[in-house]
């Protein structure tokens, strides 16, 4: 119902051959790719236009790979896979109403590839100077002449390679980008041609594979929910037209169901217009024009799931109710009062069908999560992310979420800032929560050993955190700006201290038998 409720609205343009193969300097002629024009999304318009001096809407990303990689190995496997997409080979154009995904006549792969050398620094200190590089990036805007998007590749890096990475919202979320990068390694091809059953038939469950168990198909219940609901009532007018009797037993029932559905959308509507602000730190302010980013190594996943299992709550419980300890921690370190405080985190919510899962665009919607910074306790603390995590299910403000920025892309600039101001005025910081492949993957021969990913702040917020799980491990990396938070492995630094300590908690509470 939803697959075809979608049709109806989509309108597929036919895609000139030159986009179909990749990129645009490759295949066709100069005024084949000129021609070639398609209309951005009123979404992805939003996203476009949200840019400002402190805050780039740029998804950012680091992969550390073991041994190196070389520059024409990374640039060979970006030309094979990324620019089967014809997304990526297409620059932005701006018009009075919105703007147009077009060919870039002059695509160049060196453009957007890039070779980088790190400072020399002494040994041990090589993770800070990839951090300080990347920090930089964020905050150094994508050329809108040609297609918004670039890899950093540092070929010699801790005896291997690190790839950093920046691609702007516009194109795609995150976790389409997840969906789409992983065509990316080895053994991947481009998602379209293959099936989640092939990926796994081929030995690639940790890629392609969890993406549809662990990102898709949990978040989507409300949304697929709220599609069908619209959809069944349109096929009971048209049965109560031609069966009375029959549409009219079908339409009872789904006008109950529509009705239900319809008095959860205003409360939720009205709770989202109607959030307070959540507490004042010195998190919160007027952001800068520069970042800081930073990241601890993995901890063992297997560690979180058992305190996990002990206490009856999942691994997005306890890893929610650490970063909020370390958040804690991390103001009560400069004598900050934090009792009875809280602060407000937005998650991006998935709500694109698992047969979407590779198109680009924007498709999710913002859950406001609120972390109890306040709770000395871990265990205590624990319980009440879950308690509120609970709370959440079921609800409509991540599709309404999504409507509202589909309202902002028709809006003029200034309103469109005016509205979306409303989440950053209540909001400390944006988090993703991202559950990766069970076993690491390899990329041009090597093994990626660690992937973190940071989606964009918007407005006044200055705070992203990044909670990703992967090959057995779990990292948590902040990206912050260095008005607000000049030094965020301050807050790194608490994570796995906050962890610890509710390990020890939850041994010496008192199990029976």
């Amino acid at each position: 119902m939803v697959t075809r409720i979608i049709a109806k609205k989509t309108v597929k343009k036919p895609v000139p051959k030159a986009a179909r193969q990749g990129t645009a300097s490759t295949s066709g002629t100069r005024s084949e790719q000129a021609s070639t024009r398609e209309r951005m999304s009123k979404v992805d318009t939003a996203w476009l236009r949200m840019d400002s001096p402190t805050n780039l809407m740029m998804i950012v990303g680091v992969w550390i790979i073991e041994p190196g990689v070389s520059y024409q190995a990374v640039s060979q496997r970006i030309k094979e896979r990324l620019l089967q997409y014809p997304r990526f080979g297409q620059r932005v154009e701006l018009d009075a109403t919105g703007a147009s995904w077009v060919s870039d006549p002059d695509f160049q792969i060196e453009r957007h590839v890039v070779r980088e050398k790190l400072p020399a620094v002494p040994k041990g200190r090589e993770q800070q100077a990839l951090q300080d590089r990347l920090a930089e990036l964020a905050m150094q805007p994508l050329d809108m002449q040609h297609p918004l998007w670039q890899f950093h590749l540092v070929e010699h890096y801790q005896g291997g390679s690190a790839m950093m990475a920046r691609i702007h919202h516009c194109i795609a979320d995150g976790i389409a980008l997840i969906a789409v990068t992983q065509s990316l390694v080895d053994g991947g091809a481009t998602p379209p041609q293959r099936s989640f059953k092939a990926a796994h038939r081929e030995g690639l469950e940790g890629a392609e594979d969890w993406i549809a168990d662990t990102l898709i198909k949990p978040f989507t219940d409300v949304a697929v929910k709220a599609l069908g609901v619209a959809g069944d009532g349109a096929v009971n007018a048209m049965e109560l037209l031609g069966e009375p009797k029959k549409g009219l037993e079908k339409g009872l029932a789904a006008s109950a169901e529509l009705a239900k559905m319809a008095y959860q959308v205003v409360r939720d509507a009205a709770a989202l217009a109607l959030m307070p602000d959540d507490s004042s730190t010195r998190l919160k302010g007027t952001p800068g024009t520069s970042k800081r980013v930073a990241w601890c190594q993995p901890i063992p996943l297997e560690e979180v799931k058992a305190v996990g299992r002990a206490l009856n709550c999942s691994i997005n419980d306890v890893l929610l109710s650490c970063v909020a300890g370390a958040i804690g921690s991390y103001l009560k370190s400069f004598g900050d009062e934090i009792a009875q405080k809280e602060i407000r985190a937005m998650v991006p919510v998935n709500l694109r069908p698992i047969e979407d899962a590779y198109k680009l665009g924007n498709r999710f919607g913002l859950a406001p999560v609120i972390l109890p910074i306040g709770m000395a306790n871990p265990v205590e603390r624990v319980y009440e992310v879950r308690r509120r995590m609970g709370e959440m299910k079921g609800s409509m403000q991540p599709l309404l979420a999504f409507g509202l920025l589909a309202v902002a892309g028709l809006l003029v600039k200034p309103a469109q800032d005016a509205m979306l101001s409303l989440f950053s005025r209540k909001t400390t910081a944006v988090m993703t929560n991202v559950p990766g492949p069970r076993n690491k993957l390899k990329f041009c021969g090597a093994t990626l050993e660690q992937n973190l990913v940071w989606v964009p702040q918007s407005g006044t917020v200055g705070l992203g955190v990044s909670i990703l799980s992967y090959g057995g491990g779990v990292q948590f990396g902040v990206i912050s700006d260095s008005t607000l938070c000049p030094d965020p492995q301050k807050i790194i630094d608490k994570f796995e201290p906050e962890f610890a300590k509710l390990t020890l908690l939850t041994l010496m509470l008192p199990w029976g038998d």
